[in-house]
């Protein structure tokens, strides 16, 4: 019989029993270990006394039952209308097997960007298969993996354009018929360029006064038109054609890349990713190839491994920012991996034939409502469309968008007198029937048979050709490619990824679920706000619970990237100035020790960047800090600084940093880039920060998902609020398409927030800070630490120094290889510091699988002493072989070292195993001999021999 004995274990605690990795007496035996008598004297010992918060986060927090509870609460505040107001997001299916095996999948979702290549075989393929399907459609040979949104993609177009223009001209032609979100997003990015924006029709173009002209195709309006004479013109002026356009409407209509457009961009939503309320989506863009190396963002190559067998890697610029720093051509630095994976999942799902249905459908829908409009009486425009009219309805326009909205749909409202209706694959006879009744057509409408597309505007040539999109579609092999790519790679699912400043945390399941249903992510981002009061519920207490946690005063949630709120808080900046008469600040002082993307964002806003040096600690050299504000004068803007640092420790002297800022006019912003460090413990807006951005996808849980979605709002003081980005069809300074961003993935940073309470998000902190220590003392007889504070502790990241093993013929390449072959995924490589490993455990892993990665890592060390000890070369040992492959396994076994050391090091898991699919990547091989979309199938035919 047991006895009752009582528990004060809460199995619904989310934050100690499912958030936070360790256990309280896993803690303890950490904290025994590096040195410290409780977890609070640890963080009194890390953190500076004089930048603590005074008051704690006291919200309560909720199970994850009562979360959900919640969140289907406020999920039926939303009303979900058919909306047909277009604008560049449209009603699409996501097939079941995509949203269950990719969108809903940890394999795909919390994964890292690629920029180890051998464990990311699965997704890298997935991405080149995007941009084959990219390429393809818009008729140019190269495409990236993806950018943030089709307005941001257009203003990277225009400054692309730029770079690669022999036109001396300094100004850009916008066409009319543009979105609004994008003509409001290119204004923003030219001001502070200086980029003059000439708007008007296609036909009032003057080629010689432009470096580059923009043209929606089809317009935003519906009209379609052939653009061959404009891109004409623009070449013999020496500028450059820009056509923003549609995937769907590239199934049926000529593809831009044969009228001879030079860069196409646009948004792959429409391919099964729902609207979310604005996002996340995958962006395109594509060129000609000679323009390939000034394309920002990610472009997947084609390269060959260790064995000479094909193997997929990021290409060209990946990094380019951390290189160029303000030379950088764009501060890209996320893409919308998931996103472009589920868009190049739905082209193979549907392959060209059952695109080419879904377009004719959507197509002849659309002329059915025009006719049966046209027959009643109505004046419909335009001719020629391909998805979208626009009917003149006079004074009735708002009894006809009531009469739409009384049948449950929603029309775009154009004017004063003209409505917009943009049909989409959701499209039915029903629709059409509600829609045209709100018109007073009640007779059945006669289904269209003929197209209202010109012949000499209908495709011709062929696409998506490759192999991959012809597959057998039973869901069997589907399911099966989606599962044989997924098993390629490593991510969160399977292992700690010990990324330092990517802060790769647990992203939970009951976070995750809210995205998909329907109350979010069926709505339109510029439906009526009253369909939208679930979101506005979430938006403002998000909103409330991020000012309490940061200081700050207001907050954007439109910048839907980390890179995004650098520029956007930089803007604000700027605008603040301007609105106070100082045109004339245009320093921003940015440390050298600051991400790539700071430099970046600053050139981006016309500002000079003034580098300051570092102290030998890693710490900003506070004197010529000073000695810098004082010779920027009445002309500094702003300082960028990270906090903690750069290099993983907490300054002491942020607050004099801020205070000489201040005394000389400037404006701090703060990255937010080492929030997890903060959170409960810092405030950066009662440190003296005026702006920073908020990483999402880092601290606040959304899921890296293999190089994005993220999300990058920023928050400002109050002095600054009057200038955050403006309503993208509205308002000046927009940053993205839709006015909250990504807004549909706010719910997983919200559900976090909630779930872990006030006081599981500070306990996550100071775990992060404690996972960090403890991996800091156990290796540090075995490496050298880099950039410990003043009293020995790290922060929430630490720093490998390698760079002694070098004399000894072993790069840091060397042991990011080999750390793969003991089932992880590497630390962040060379940055800040050139030749270490910066190492982030997050407060989400457990003691036993940190406790796995310092065995991985020591047994590296071992290995390290034999080639120094002269017992092997280099050249020979397993960390020059590394990563071992199976097929290493099973071949002809001549060296040095056994299998099983190769194979089978400290540790890796033997049951479990994780074996990369290819050897170590050639990325010199892959630059040479640049190959952007899926080669012919009888290129691996030739590896495989």
């Amino acid at each position: 019989m047991t006895r009752w004995n009582p528990t004060d274990y809460n199995p619904d605690d989310f934050a100690n029993r499912r958030h936070i990795g360790p256990s309280p007496s896993e803690m303890a035996e950490m904290l025994a270990a590096v040195g410290a008598d409780s977890l609070e004297s640890l963080i009194e010992q890390t953190v500076p006394g004089s930048i603590r918060q005074d008051e704690a986060l006291d919200w309560a927090p909720l199970s994850e039952a009562a979360l959900l509870d919640k969140m289907r609460g406020v999920a039926a505040k939303n009303e979900v209308m058919t909306s047909l107001i277009g604008q560049g997001y449209y009603g699409t299916v996501t097939p079941p097997a995509i949203q269950r095996n990719i969108l809903e999948n940890p394999a795909w979702y919390t994964a890292y960007t690629p920029y180890q290549p051998e464990i990311a075989q699965g997704r890298l393929e997935a991405l080149l298969n995007y941009q084959t399907m990219v390429s393809d459609l818009t008729g140019l040979p190269v495409a990236n993996a993806s950018l943030l949104d089709e307005a941001t993609a257009a203003a990277e177009a225009m400054a692309m354009a730029q770079r690669v223009a022999k036109s001396k001209a300094k100004a850009f032609f916008v066409s009319e018929n543009l979105h609004p979100q994008t003509i409001s997003v290119i204004a923003t990015r030219a001001l502070p360029l200086g980029i003059e924006i000439i708007k008007g029709q296609p036909e009032d173009l003057d080629p010689e006064a432009v470096f580059g002209a923009i043209f929606q195709y089809p317009g935003t309006y519906g009209h379609i038109r052939d653009l061959s004479a404009e891109c004409a013109a623009l070449h013999e002026a020496k500028a450059v054609a820009v056509v923003a356009t549609d995937l769907l409407a590239l199934c049926l209509l000529r593809e831009p890349g044969a009228m001879g457009a030079d860069i196409c961009v646009g948004s792959s939503q429409r391919f099964g990713v729902p609207m979310g309320y604005g996002g996340p989506h995958a962006a395109f863009m594509s060129c000609r190839d000679e323009f390939k190396r000034a394309m920002p963002g990610r472009i997947v190559g084609v390269s060959i491994d260790a064995k000479g067998n094909k193997a997929y890697r990021l290409a060209l610029q990946t990094r380019e920012q951390h290189i160029r720093r303000e030379k950088a051509t764009s501060n890209v630095c996320t893409a919308q991996a998931l996103l472009a994976v589920m868009a190049s999942f739905y082209a193979v799902f549907h392959g060209p034939v059952g695109l080419r249905a879904i377009a004719q459908r959507v197509h002849l829908n659309a002329v059915t409502v025009a006719d049966a409009l046209r027959a009643a009486g109505a004046e419909v425009s335009p001719d020629a469309f391909f998805d979208t009219i626009t009917v003149r309805v006079g004074v009735g326009q708002l009894g006809i968008l009531a009469a739409a909205r009384n049948h449950g749909i929603n029309l775009r409202k154009i004017g004063r007198d003209r409505v917009g209706i943009s049909v989409d694959e959701t499209t039915d006879a029903s629709v059409i029937a509600r829609l045209l009744d709100s018109f007073g057509i009640t007779d059945p409408a006669t289904p269209a048979t003929a197209p209202a597309i010109p012949e000499d505007l209908l495709r011709e040539s062929d696409y998506l050709t490759h192999p991959v999109f012809h597959m057998n579609r039973a869901e069997s092999e589907m399911m099966r490619y989606m599962r044989r790519l997924s098993d390629r790679d490593l991510a969160l699912d399977r292992a700690m990824i010990p990324l330092g400043s990517c802060t790769m945390k647990l992203n939970a399941a009951a976070e995750m679920m809210p995205i998909t249903w329907p109350e979010f992510g069926a709505l339109h981002p510029f439906a009526p706000a009253d369909q939208a009061a679930g979101y506005a519920e979430m938006l403002d207490d998000l909103t409330q619970k991020l000012c309490t946690i940061t200081g700050y005063d207001a907050f954007s949630m439109q910048p839907n990237s980390g890179a995004q709120g650098e520029y956007a808080g930089l803007l604000t900046i700027q605008a603040y100035h301007r609105a106070n008469g100082d045109d004339q600040r245009d320093v921003c002082l940015v440390p050298s020790s600051a991400h790539g993307t700071n430099p970046a964002s600053a050139q981006m806003c016309g500002m000079k960047v003034v580098v300051v040096k570092s102290a030998p600690n890693g710490d900003i050299d506070l004197e010529d800090f000073g000695d810098k504000a004082k010779a920027a004068g009445d002309r500094l803007a702003a300082v960028m600084i990270t906090y903690p640092s750069t290099h993983g420790v907490f300054e002491d002297t942020v607050r004099e940093v801020c205070r000489i800022t201040h005394d000389h006019g400037g404006q701090v912003y703060i990255d937010g880039a080492n929030m997890n460090a903060l959170v409960g413990l810092v405030k950066p807006g009662e440190i003296g920060g005026d702006v920073s951005h908020l990483n999402l996808h880092k601290t606040f849980a959304i899921p890296h998902g293999g190089g994005g979605p993220g999300m990058g709002p920023i928050g400002v003081k109050a002095h600054l609020a009057p200038h955050l980005p403006g309503d993208p069809q509205t308002g000046e300074g927009a940053v993205s398409a839709a006015p909250f961003g990504s807004a549909s993935i706010l719910l997983i940073s919200w559900a976090y927030i909630l779930m872990m309470g006030g006081q599981g998000l500070t306990q996550a902190t100071r775990v992060a800070i404690l996972n960090a220590n403890y991996i800091a003392a156990k290796l540090a007889g075995a490496y050298p630490i880099l950039f410990m504070g003043n009293r020995g502790r790290v922060a929430h990241e630490c720093i490998i120094d390698t760079r002694p093993v070098a004399e000894h013929g072993v790069t840091v390449d060397d042991i990011a290889k080999r750390l793969i072959d003991n089932g992880f995924h590497a630390p962040t490589m060379s940055w800040p510091v050139s030749g270490t490993l910066m190492v982030e455990p997050t407060e989400s892993e457990t003691k036993a699988e940190i406790d796995r990665f310092i065995a991985a890592m020591l047994s590296i060390r071992e290995e390290i002493r034999c080639v120094a000890n002269g017992d092997i070369a280099v050249e020979a040992s397993p960390l020059r072989h590394a990563p071992h492959t199976v097929e290493d396994l099973v071949a002809e076994w001549d060296r040095p070292y056994s299998r099983e050391q190769g194979c089978f090091p400290a540790g890796a898991f033997r049951v479990d195993k994780y074996w990369p699919p290819v050897g170590r990547v050639d990325n010199v091989h892959g630059d040479r001999n640049l190959i952007c979309t899926c080669p012919p199938v009888e290129d691996y035919a030739e590896a495989a021999e």
